[in-house]
């Protein structure tokens, strides 16, 4: 049986019935709260391994659920909502969101999405030595790449991408995110350099940039290294 507590903050009475049986099936321990002020005092009380945060609360928005958390906490947020525009997505990413699911959704593709957050939490403070996924393997004490056994050259940039997006597997980073923690910065909403770079590194990794394995798009929010 699952240990594990998620917190869902979420007003309509359907998805949260939806929800606990998504999660009574996998034995996840639940807390309701049906308001924003009612989840953020849950989060204090119960320290819950996850939260299911809906935008669209009726005392608070969401957003703001979000920020107070992650003052305190790197707990795994996932934002549970129909504001599908994406600049919402973008905005929650920025503020600390782990990842974004639409609703209406598949229970299995959220249930996936939760499995992915917990076990990047369990393994983001853990340095890996080496990493290794179907074609693809990264000796980072080394700092080599190979692709099907034969090494391959990513440039300081491309590396310091690749190794940011495999670190950070099956969570999706926003282009805004990338620059700053590639270059330090970020001044501008143009990111047709970032696209290159990422670009070249799936030509060289990839057996087929058409439809990439590692790397994948969200389009106009970000990018995502593919969870195992």
């Amino acid at each position: 049986m699952n240990e594990l507590t998620i917190l869902v903050i979420e007003d309509d009475k359907t998805i949260q019935n939806f929800l606990k049986i998504s999660l009574q099936t996998k034995g996840y321990k639940y807390i309701l709260a049906d308001n924003g002020l009612s989840g953020i005092s849950y989060f204090y009380a119960d320290n819950p391994d996850l939260i299911l945060l809906d935008l669209g609360l009726p005392d608070i928005d969401g957003m703001e659920v979000l920020r107070q958390v992650r003052q305190k906490s790197e707990v795994p947020i996932i934002i549970v909502s129909a504001r599908g525009q994406e600049r919402e997505k973008v905005s929650a990413l920025d503020e600390g969101a782990d990842d974004f699911v639409m609703k209406p959704f598949n229970a299995e593709e959220l249930l996936a999405r939760i499995r992915v957050a917990l076990r990047h939490k369990g393994t983001v403070k853990k340095q890996m030595s080496e990493f290794e996924l179907d074609s693809l393997k990264i000796d980072f004490e080394k700092r080599k790449i190979f692709v099907h056994g034969q090494e391959i050259h990513l440039t300081p940039i491309e590396y310091k991408m690749m190794t940011l997006l495999v670190n950070n597997s099956g969570k999706v980073l926003t282009h805004h995110y990338i620059q700053n923690q590639v270059w330090g910065y970020d001044t501008t909403d143009d990111y047709q350099s970032l696209r290159v770079f990422m670009a070249n590194i799936r030509r060289k990794i990839e057996d087929d940039t058409a439809n990439p394995r590692f790397i994948l798009t969200e389009v106009g929010v970000g990018y995502r290294f593919a969870d195992e």
